[in-house]
This record gives C-alpha cells, sequence and structure tokens, in this order.
C-alpha cells in the first residue's frame, strides 16, 4: 500500500487528535459552557454550512482531482488551475445575492419552531463559503500526493479554535454575540492557511488557454455538485430537519451521539484522502489491476480497524452516558444506529474514489438524488413520530441503500468487489466479541470499567487479528511498531 499506508497512518494521527479535541468540546466544554438552545444552534449552523459547502465549491474540489493528471502540458495544466480557482464564483456570487434579497423570506421559513435560527443566517452563508474554498484548496494539496498537513488543518484546527472560544466564553472574556462571530472567523482563518500550504506547493499561473475537453469538465463540476453533495446531505440534513420539527434543544443530544459514532469513520475519512487521487491516476491510465487491489486491500483494512472503534463504542456506550449530563442518554438508540451505518461505510473502501473519479459518476448522481429524496421523506414521517431517534433511523435506512447501491455499480461496471475471505473472517470476528460482551461489565466507576474493558476488547481482537492473518498491511504495520519500541 506504499504512500497509501504511510499518508494515512499521519491522516489517522491527527484525525484521531482531532476527535479527541471534539470530544472534549462536544461532550464536556459545549455541554458546560452553553445552554442546549445555544448549543442546538451551532449544530444547526454548522451542518446546514456542511449541506450547503458542495454547491458553494461548484463540485471544483472533486473537479480538481479527477482531471489533474490528464493535463499533460504545463499551460493547459495552468489553464485548468485557473478554472478551477474561479469556477466556484458561479454559485458563491448568486447566492449571496439570493441571502440578501430574500433573508426575511428564508429566516423566516427556517425559524418556524425554532425563531433563534433567523439570527444567524448570515453566519451560516459565510462559513459554507469558507469550507467550499477549503475544499479547493485542499484538492490543489492533494493532486500533489500532499495529504497530511491539509488533513490536520481539516480534523483539528477549526475543534481548537472552537475549544479556545469556548474558554474565552466561559471566563466571560468574550459573550455569546461575540463567540458566534468567533466560530466564522476560525473556518476563514483555516481556509487562508489552506490556501498558503496550497500555493507553497504550486503556485497558481492564471492563464485561460481554451481547454478542450472543458464541457466535460463544466459538466462534471455541474453534475458533482449532487452527486459530491449526498454524503454531506445524508449526514447533516437530519439536524437541519430537526430544527424544523422539534425543539432546538434536542440537536444538541443529537450531535453529541452523531459525534461518538462518527469516530468510527476516522480511519475512512483519512484513507479517503489519498484514496482519491490514487484512483484518479489509475483510471486515467486504465490500470485496472491496481484499481482491484487498492479497493479490496482498502475495503478490508477499513474494515478491520473500524470494526475495532466500532466495538469499542457499543460496548462501552452504556458507562460513556454516566459520564455525560443523564439528558444526553436518549441519543443512546441514535449511537448504536448510526455506528453500524458507519462500519457499513468502511467495507465500501475506494467505492467513492473509484465512481466520482470514473466515467460512470452520473450513476452516483441519480443514487444520491433518489436517496436525498428518500431521506427527506423518511425523516418527515419519522421525527415527528420518534424525535431524534426517527432521524436516525431515517439516516441508516438511507445509507444502507445508498452503499448498497455503491457496491452494486462497482461491480456493474467495473467486475470488481471488495470482500474476501478475510472480510468473512473479520465480521465474524467483529460478531462474536460483539456478542460476548455487550451485557457484561466491570463493577466499577465508569471510567476504570471503560479503560479495562477497552483494554481487555482490544488486546483479544488485535490476537485474532495478527493469529489469523485477517490483513496483510495491519500485520507488517504492528509487527514494524513492535520491533521499534522492543
Amino acid at each position: 500500500m506504499g504512500i497509501v499506508a504511510s499518508q494515512s497512518l499521519k491522516n489517522i494521527i491527527s484525525t484521531y487528535l482531532g476527535f479527541f479535541v471534539g470530544a472534549i468540546n462536544t461532550l464536556f466544554l459545549y455541554t458546560a459552557f452553553l445552554s442546549d438552545e445555544y448549543y442546538g444552534m451551532v449544530g444547526f449552523m454548522l451542518s446546514a454550512a456542511y449541506v450547503m459547502m458542495p454547491l458553494m465549491s461548484f463540485g471544483v474540489h472533486n473537479t480538481l482531482v479527477k482531471f489533474y493528471t490528464s493535463f499533460k502540458t504545463r499551460m493547459s495544466l495552468n489553464s485548468f488551475l485557473t478554472y478551477m480557482l474561479l469556477l466556484p464564483m458561479v454559485i458563491v456570487i448568486p447566492v449571496t445575492l439570493i441571502g440578501y434579497f430574500f433573508y426575511e423570506s428564508i429566516g423566516a421559513f427556517l425559524s418556524t419552531e425554532n425563531a433563534i435560527i433567523k439570527h444567524y443566517l448570515w453566519h451560516t452563508i459565510v462559513i459554507a463559503i469558507a469550507l467550499a474554498y477549503f475544499e479547493v484548496f485542499f484538492a490543489w494539496a492533494k493532486v500533489q500526493m500532499k495529504t497530511v498537513f491539509g488533513n490536520f488543518l481539516k480534523e483539528v484546527f477549526h475543534r481548537v479554535g472552537a475549544m479556545v472560544l469556548l474558554l474565552l466564553l466561559h471566563f466571560e472574556l468574550i459573550d455569546i454575540e461575540q463567540f458566534m462571530i468567533g466560530l466564522v472567523g476560525v473556518y476563514l482563518i483555516r481556509m487562508l492557511v489552506m490556501k498558503i500550504f496550497a500555493f507553497t506547493i504550486k503556485f497558481p499561473v492564471i492563464m485561460f488557454k481554451r481547454l478542450n475537453n472543458i464541457k466535460s469538465i463544466i459538466k462534471y463540476s455541474a453534475l458533482i455538485v449532487i452527486a459530491g453533495s449526498v454524503a454531506t446531505i445524508l449526514l447533516d440534513v437530519d439536524k437541519v430537519m430537526l430544527g424544523k420539527y422539534i425543539p432546538i434543544e434536542q440537536i444538541a443530544y443529537y450531535n453529541v451521539a452523531i459525534f461518538i459514532a462518527a469516530v468510527i469513520a476516522v480511519p475512512q475519512r483519512s484513507m479517503h484522502q489519498i484514496l482519491l487521487p490514487l484512483s484518479a491516476k489509475y483510471l486515467n491510465d486504465k490500470d485496472f489491476d491496481a484499481l482491484g487491489d487498492l479497493y479490496k486491500k482498502s475495503s478490508l483494512n477499513l474494515l478491520v480497524v473500524g470494526g475495532l472503534i466500532f466495538l469499542l463504542i457499543i460496548l462501552n456506550i452504556n458507562q460513556l452516558y454516566l459520564l455525560i449530563d443523564e439528558e444526553f442518554s436518549v441519543g443512546l438508540y441514535v449511537v448504536l444506529l448510526i455506528s453500524v451505518a458507519k462500519l457499513y461505510d468502511s467495507i465500501l473502501g475506494s467505492s467513492n474514489a473509484i465512481l466520482f473519479n470514473s466515467d460512470y459518476y452520473k450513476v452516483v448522481l441519480i443514487l444520491g438524488v433518489v436517496l436525498v429524496v428518500l431521506m427527506v421523506v423518511l425523516n418527515m414521517i419519522f421525527i415527528p413520530l420518534l424525535g431524534i431517534n426517527g432521524a436516525a433511523l431515517a439516516t441508516f435506512i438511507a445509507v444502507f441503500f445508498y452503499n448498497t447501491g455503491k457496491l452494486y455499480f462497482v461491480y456493474r461496471y467495473f467486475k470488481l468487489l471488495p470482500f474476501t475471505l478475510n472480510t468473512i473472517k473479520a465480521i465474524g470476528l467483529i460478531l462474536l466479541i460483539a456478542l460476548l460482551f455487550y451485557f457484561w461489565d466491570f463493577s466499577f466507576h465508569p471510567v476504570l470499567n471503560i479503560t479495562l474493558k477497552s483494554l481487555l476488547i482490544g488486546v483479544i481482537y488485535l490476537f485474532v487479528v495478527l493469529k489469523f492473518k485477517v490483513s496483510y498491511d495491519i500485520s507488517q504495520i504492528v509487527n514494524k511498531t513492535f520491533k521499534k519500541l522492543f
């Protein structure tokens, strides 16, 4: 796996560092220093911005990765990069104008249940723009196979910024309005730092030479706006819809549950940064053997690593909620449902990278549109009936069908499946340990209980993975680590 293993490992470290900081923020600082109303508002604001981000970027962060290696001359490449920098403005400018002229109407629609939402619409729009251009500059670095620093900014920077703002709020050095403006500033600064880093790798040469495949590029960008939005919408539209149907305080409980489950996705998010440009390269070079090998290895390794994290979460969740405010334990079933969905995401390996960078990206578009409609409908049905559990159920169903569809289309068009005999071994191990440990706990303080149980599960899991040679790559990493330590 070479560069994949190297950069993925570094990205996993920075991503988990980000999640560690995020855990402190989400589980303790936000819950202690912000009212439930404002915590819910922060969750709504950021979720809405993430939903808007793919539209604001006009799909450029995907387009840049897909087409970059197809340009063979310096002049055509510079022209392509110039278009990539300017293309998001096709959406950013009209959306900003719509926000300006129809602010009252949009605000009134979104704030029927929670009046506070209307006050922070501009915060949401500016964050969405910052997120969009951050992804463009991150993609600029990705195509140079430089993902580590960008991933650090993506996972750690804004969480540390939020922590600083929360501490300033707690010590009354800023008020709540300054805190909300400060959050916007954190995302803008992160975007600017990413821009500087990207341009130090390859400084843009502004050039407007006509590209032979400009129609294909614009068509891909326009369509990938929707296709690339699907994963984000599937994750965040539930929070936006919760703000429409239930008291905003409950979004805080949902945020905590989603954050806990999202830890499972860290390895996938980390590996995805390098899988995208590599898959694009193999597709452009028509090296389908390498593409299939990457598909299988990424799926197995993500399943093994994600499976361990999945077990540590679901087998400790009851004790974890004893450490958090009792009100937040209503999110228990949210954690369980979303955790299973995240583990299914891991099994997909590089399927996203294959489909988004192939000539069959329209399939993802069609599938995505259908499933977004399905999810919105399911949320409209289940949220009024089941509250936050209804949102989780809607997300689970939509993600299940979306992921199954992607597996099917990768097989249909490329005759590739990510599964091997070791996949069955890994799934069997996960199920066995889940059944053995779910209904059993040490009778100690929750912190000690979680620590001892996690160590026991981790040792057993790792022993079986190494003993039965479930993953060659993970065995190699573990053996090298032990040799360095001992």
